[in-house]
């Protein structure tokens, strides 16, 4: 399925400006059919997949509870 830059926009939730970017250094591949840019949405998927696995290792790295430190004296 293929994308116009305001459709891809909607879907990174990203601003057309930023997107049109990206398609012209070349990190987004795209056609352009000689009236817009198509954008093939599938492209995204490794690196929504990705983000969801870091995210999802961050929650958890942040939910660890802080261990005592053994080194530690109470002073009463």
């Amino acid at each position: 399925m293929y994308l116009t830059i305001k459709e891809t926009a909607e879907f990174l939730s990203a601003t057309e400006t930023y997107i049109e970017n990206l398609i012209l250094q070349g990190r987004i591949r795209a056609i352009h059919d000689g009236e817009q840019y198509l954008i093939y949405k599938e492209q995204f998927n490794t690196h929504l997949k990705q983000m969801e696995k870091y995210r999802t290792m961050v929650e958890e790295i942040l939910s660890e509870p802080i261990p005592e430190d053994i080194d530690i004296k109470d002073e009463d």
